[in-house]
């Protein structure tokens, strides 16, 4: 066989195209194989806070590789999980005193969503519908692919699919739609509500305000109804604070944890859950046990990870780049936004995103065109069909960030 025989995610194979080999990484650029330096603008899908290869984590992971590498998780745990547990509860909301461990986005909200319905089965109360916001998406495995928005990216899995209830994205003056679509699914005795706070991700870097946040919070308490604020891309200080749900002052009932929390070096999740989900497991009966378990929960090398990324944003000034990063990214989006073609130009802490050409959708054929073209430009930007967006590591120098956005601004001269 000549060509690689690995199937890559995301990826139309038949069309083709380049795919660069990485040797090698440090701060937001990545080494390819060639001697290309390419500056990673959207942090590797999500993931890479602080930079690639950040010394101090390298480093834990180093050391406990050498000291334990792997252990069960099912009756058996480590220093490393039991020490970022307990750091973790002192910087996040009072109310999440549990914390259950898995190894992906994904599979944080699956555990979520497990949490929710037996919460509701332990109490007897029959209820199992999950509301979700359209345009939503929390990842790739069954139930996460159920309460994600539906269309050409799972419909060939449809079969498999739960139903949900959908509420209307509040864009476009439609903020009252939308509560009242919620407050309808909640009397009539949902179980959970789940939502990204104030950005959708991948359905195309949407914002809305706190304020939204702050109500759709308020209906769930006071309906009763679960409340899970997935953070999987929005923690970590993406949308300018550590949490996105810090802004409106929401505290969840589940809260969903990954990506940065090593850093984006290895991968980690937590599902953060409240006292009485964690109360309505609790029982001598056995049958009531939260079944939920991965070969790697709690790995203790992801862990050390982990343990190193809290200990950078506690002795490091993380939330001065945050901040520092912000502002560059507003300062260069306003000069983007006054081009013919953009439209849509936004920003959240450190995202900023806009559409070219807009009304094209997620399949636009402009994406390919783009993501080549950033690409013969040495820098990596992945466009959400016609949507693109910046989301570079918080240690982004100031002449780094002038190349992704001079990759835009030809883009917008050149890519028709």
């Amino acid at each position: 066989m000549s060509e690689s025989p690995v199937w890559h995610p995301f990826t139309q194979h038949g069309l083709r195209e380049p795919i660069p080999l990485v040797t090698h990484a440090e701060g937001a650029v990545l080494h390819t194989q060639d001697g290309r330096r390419i500056v990673d603008a959207i942090s590797s899908w999500w993931v890479t806070t602080h930079g690639h290869n950040h010394p101090r984590i390298v480093a834990a992971i180093r050391a406990q590789a050498e000291r334990l590498d792997q252990i069960i998780f099912a009756g058996w745990t480590h220093e490393p999980a039991e020490r970022l547990a307990r750091d973790l509860l002192t910087i996040m909301p009072a109310a999440l005193t549990r914390v259950f461990f898995s190894d992906s986005g994904s599979t944080s909200v699956e555990v979520a969503l497990k949490m929710a319905l037996g919460y509701w089965n332990a109490r007897g109360e029959a209820r199992h519908r999950i509301v979700v916001m359209e345009h939503s998406y929390h990842g790739d495995t069954i139930g996460a692919m159920s309460v994600g928005a539906r269309g050409v990216f799972n419909s060939a899995y449809a079969p498999l699919l739960f139903d949900v209830t959908t509420i209307p994205y509040p864009g476009g003056g439609r903020e009252q739609a939308t509560l009242d679509a919620l407050s309808q699914a909640c009397a009539t005795g949902a179980a959970a509500f789940i939502v990204e706070p104030l950005v959708l991700g991948a359905g195309g870097m949407l914002f809305y305000d706190t304020e939204l946040l702050r109500q759709m919070r308020a209906i769930c308490a006071d309906a009763g109804v679960l409340f899970i604020a997935d953070e999987v891309m929005t923690g970590w200080g993406r949308t300018g604070t550590l949490l996105a749900c810090e802004q409106a002052a929401v505290v969840p009932d589940i809260l969903c944890l990954s990506k940065g929390l090593t850093g984006g070096a290895i991968p980690l999740a937590v599902t953060l859950a409240s006292e009485p989900v964690w109360d309505a497991h609790y029982a001598e009966d056995r049958a009531r046990m939260f079944f939920h378990s991965s070969s790697y929960t709690a790995n203790p090398i992801a862990c050390a990870a982990a343990n190193a990324n809290l200990a950078i944003w506690r002795d490091e000034p993380v939330r001065a780049r945050i901040d520092r990063l912000a502002l560059a990214q507003a300062d260069r989006l306003a000069k983007v936004a006054r081009h013919p073609r953009v439209s849509g130009a936004r920003q959240c802490g450190t995202i900023a995103a806009f559409e070219l050409d807009a009304g094209q959708g997620y399949l636009s054929a402009l994406a390919p065109r783009l993501l080549r073209f950033f690409a013969e430009h040495d820098v990596l930007l992945r466009p959400l069909g016609e949507t693109v967006y910046v989301m570079p590591p918080y240690g982004i120098t100031p002449d780094e960030l002038d190349r992704v956005y001079a990759a835009i601004a030809a883009a917008l001269d050149e890519v028709r």
